[in-house]
C-alpha cells in the first residue's frame, strides 16, 4: 500500500507595527510551524508571503489593525489572492496565561482565524470608500478646528477694548469669521488694541480658509458618494456627511457583511441578550462602529422633526410608557434595516 503525504493548509496570522511585522504560520492543529519577523516594506510584505507559502497552501491570514498599521500588508497579502480575517484583539485568556509579547499575539491571531473566533473579512480599502474615510479624517479636524476658532475669536471680543468689543457684539456667528478678518490693525495704535485686532483677524483668516477647504471636500464627497451608492442618498434623512460615515463603516466590499442584522450589529443598533435564568431581556450594545452609531442616531432625530409616519411612531411609543431615548434606539434598528440594500447591493 503507498501512502501519499497530503499539505495540510495553513493559517497565519501578523501582529502589526509601524516599523515591523511579526508574523506565525500555524497547521490545521493549532500548532506552530514558525514565527518571523518583517518590515513594513513592499519588500517585506513580498518576504512574508514568501515564508508563509513556504510551509504550505495558505488557507487564510489574520492581520491585526487592517485599518492602521496592517492596511498595507492586507492589501499585498490580498493582492495574492489569500482570504485576509480582521483580528480584533488578542485572547485575554490567554495573555493572563502566558504573558504578553508580539510572538504570542501573532500566534493567538492565526489561532483565533484558525478556531473561527475571528472570522470577519477585513476592508479591502482600495476603491471610492477609502478615498472617502480620507476626505472624512480632514473634513472632521477642519469642522473641530473652525469650532475651536470661533469660540477664540468670541472670547477675545469679550474682553478686547470697548471700541472692538462693540464691533463684534452683536454678528453673527456665521459672518463673525469674515468680520473679523477684515480687521485692520494699525501699527503704531493703542498697543493692546493693535495685539487684539491682529490675533482676532488672524483667527477670521484661518477660518475663512477653513471653510473654503471645507466646501472643496463637501464637493468631492458628494461625488464619490454618489459613484459609491446612488441612492443612498434618496433615503430620508440621509445627507452627504451621513452617507459618508455609513459607507465608510461598510467599507469598500460591503458584501463581508452577510445581513443586514450584521449591519446593525457593525453600527452597535443591535441589542445583545442578556437573559439569566428565567429573566429573558436584551441590553444597550455599547460596541460596534460608533460614528456609524452617530450617523444613524442623527438619520432619526432628523426624521422625529420632519417625517410624519416616525412622529406618529414615536408618539404612540411614548404613549405605553417608553422613554424618549428607547423610542431612538429601536428607530436606529429600523434605519440600519432599511439602509443596509443601499449599502450592500444586489
Amino acid at each position: 500500500m503507498t501512502i501519499v503525504e497530503t499539505t495540510r493548509p495553513v493559517r497565519g496570522g501578523v501582529d502589526t507595527h509601524a516599523d515591523v511585522h511579526v508574523a506565525a504560520a500555524v497547521d490545521a492543529n493549532g500548532g506552530v510551524l514558525g514565527v518571523c519577523s518583517f518590515a513594513t516594506t513592499p519588500a517585506g510584505y513580498g518576504q512574508l508571503y514568501g515564508w508563509l507559502s513556504g510551509f504550505g497552501p495558505v488557507a487564510r491570514v489574520g492581520v491585526e489593525g487592517t485599518g492602521a498599521y496592517g492596511a498595507g500588508l492586507a492589501r499585498h497579502l490580498r493582492g495574492r489572492g489569500l482570504v485576509v480575517i480582521e483580528v480584533d484583539r488578542p485572547n485575554r485568556q490567554e495573555r493572563r496565561r502566558n504573558g504578553k509579547s508580539d510572538e504570542l499575539d501573532a500566534i493567538e491571531a492565526a489561532r483565533a482565524t484558525l478556531s473561527g473566533r475571528a472570522s470577519g473579512i477585513a476592508k479591502s480599502a482600495d476603491g471610492d470608500v477609502e478615498a472617502i474615510r480620507a476626505l472624512l479624517v480632514v473634513h472632521r479636524s477642519g469642522r473641530n478646528v473652525r469650532i475651536k476658532y470661533l469660540n477664540q475669536i468670541r472670547h477675545l471680543g469679550f474682553t478686547a477694548p470697548d471700541e472692538l468689543r462693540e464691533r463684534l457684539r452683536d454678528v453673527h456667528r456665521d459672518r463673525l469669521a469674515r468680520t473679523a478678518a477684515s480687521l485692520r490693525p494699525t501699527a503704531g495704535s493703542d498697543t493692546v488694541v493693535y495685539a487684539t485686532k491682529l490675533a482676532i483677524a488672524t483667527l477670521g483668516r484661518r477660518v475663512v480658509a477653513l471653510e473654503a477647504d471645507a466646501a472643496r471636500l463637501d464637493q468631492q464627497l458628494e461625488t464619490l458618494v454618489r459613484r459609491a451608492a446612488p441612492n443612498l442618498l434618496d433615503v430620508y434623512g440621509v445627507g452627504i456627511n451621513t452617507a459618508a460615515i455609513l459607507l465608510v463603516a461598510a467599507g469598500d466590499n460591503p458584501h463581508r457583511l452577510k445581513s443586514e442584522a450584521a449591519f446593525a450589529h457593525l453600527c452597535g443598533v443591535a441589542p445583545l441578550p442578556a437573559s439569566s435564568g428565567k429573566v429573558d431581556r436584551h441590553r444597550l450594545n455599547p460596541g460596534g462602529n460608533r460614528q456609524a452609531n452617530h450617523a444613524l442616531w442623527r438619520i432619526v432625530f432628523t426624521r422625529m422633526s420632519g417625517d410624519e409616519r416616525t412622529r406618529k411612531y414615536v408618539a404612540r411609543r411614548l404613549a405605553e410608557g417608553r422613554s424618549i431615548r428607547e423610542v431612538m434606539r429601536v428607530l436606529k434598528r429600523y434605519v440600519a434595516r432599511e439602509l443596509y440594500p443601499h449599502l450592500v447591493p444586489d
